[in-house]
C-alpha cells in the first residue's frame, strides 16, 4: 500500500502546490527553478484557464502572482495531447492580455509571464535532456530578445538520478516529484525542512477520511487514463498480429491520435514517417 500521495493525481497535485497551508513549498520550488527569491504569492483565478483544465481532463492548472504582479500558470500534463505546445503558449498569453485593464491608460510595459509544465510523459525522445526552458531569442544572436514570456517543462520520466546521486535542492524537487507516491520510507538525502513538510502533507496516513476517499478516487482517475493509453496500444499490436501488420499500425495509429499523441511521437513510435502518418 501507498504511504505518500502521486503527485500526479488531481489531489496530489493541489495538495502540495495548491493549498494555501502549502504555498511554501510552491515558492520554494519556482524560486529554485526561475532562480528568483520570492517571498510572498497569492492564488489566483482566471475562468479561461478554469476551462482548459476541464476541457483538457488531464491538466491542472495552479496560477498565482508574486508582489511584483509577475504571474505563474504551473501546469500538470498527465498525458501527450495534439497541438500541446500550442495549447501552453495560448494559454500563457492571457495573464499578458489581463494586464491592458479595460477604461485604464496602459503604457505597455508588461509584467512577467511565467509557465511552468510537470509532464508525466517524454515528448522530445531523441534529446538527452528533460528541462526546457523557452524564451524568445534573437536567432541571429542567440540573446534573449524579450524575458517578459519564460515557458518551462519538465520532462519528469526522463529524470534519472537515484537516491545517492542527488546533489542540488532541484535535484531533489525532481527526485520526489518522480518517486513520491513509489517511496515507503522518508529518503535521508531530504532532510531538509521544506521537504520534511512535503513528506508530511503528502503521507496518507494524515488523512482524515473524507481526504481518504477524495486521493483513493483521484488515483483512479489517474489509473484510468494511464489504462486507456495502454490499452488503446495494446489493442493496436493485437490488431495488427491479426489482421497484418500493416493494417494493424494503421489503427494503432488513429488510436493514438485519438489519445491526444502527437504526430512525431506516433512516428518513433510505429517506426513509420511523418508523411505515412499524416496520410493515415
Amino acid at each position: 500500500m501507498e504511504k505518500f500521495i502521486n503527485p500526479f493525481t488531481d489531489f496530489g497535485f493541489k495538495k502540495l502546490f495548491g493549498e494555501e497551508r502549502n504555498k511554501d513549498l510552491l515558492i520554494d520550488f519556482i524560486n529554485e527553478l526561475l532562480h528568483e527569491s520570492i517571498h510572498v504569492l497569492t492564488y489566483l483565478t482566471n475562468e479561461r484557464l478554469a476551462q482548459d483544465s476541464v476541457a483538457a481532463a488531464n491538466t491542472l492548472v495552479v496560477y498565482c502572482e508574486n508582489k511584483q504582479d509577475e504571474k505563474f500558470i504551473v501546469q500538470l500534463q498527465k498525458v501527450q495531447q495534439g497541438s500541446r505546445i500550442d495549447r501552453s503558449i495560448y494559454y500563457t498569453t492571457f495573464p499578458v492580455q489581463e494586464q491592458a485593464e479595460p477604461g485604464k491608460k496602459w503604457n505597455f510595459e508588461l509584467k512577467g509571464v511565467y509557465t511552468i509544465a510537470f509532464l508525466d510523459f517524454v515528448f522530445a525522445k531523441n534529446v538527452s535532456t528533460f528541462h526546457h526552458k523557452v524564451q524568445l531569442v534573437d536567432l541571429e544572436t542567440n540573446e534573449v530578445f524579450n524575458d517578459k514570456l519564460q515557458l518551462t517543462y519538465l520532462e519528469i520520466p526522463k529524470f534519472s538520478k537515484e537516491k545517492h546521486e542527488l546533489e542540488t535542492h532541484y535535484d531533489k524537487w525532481m527526485y520526489i516529484f518522480q518517486n513520491l507516491g513509489k517511496l515507503q520510507e522518508r529518503p535521508a538525502a531530504l532532510q531538509e525542512k521544506v521537504f520534511q513538510k512535503l513528506l508530511d502533507a503528502a503521507e496518507i496516513a494524515h488523512f482524515d477520511k473524507k481526504q481518504q476517499i477524495a486521493y483513493q478516487d483521484s488515483l483512479k482517475n489517474y489509473r484510468d487514463w494511464d489504462n486507456v493509453i495502454q490499452t488503446s496500444l495494446k489493442k493496436g499490436l493485437e490488431q495488427g498480429r491479426e489482421e497484418g501488420i500493416e493494417q494493424g499500425l494503421h489503427q494503432t495509429v488513429l488510436r493514438m491520435k485519438e489519445k491526444g499523441f502527437s504526430l512525431k511521437d506516433i512516428s518513433d513510435a510505429t517506426g513509420l514517417t511523418l508523411d505515412q502518418v499524416e496520410h493515415i
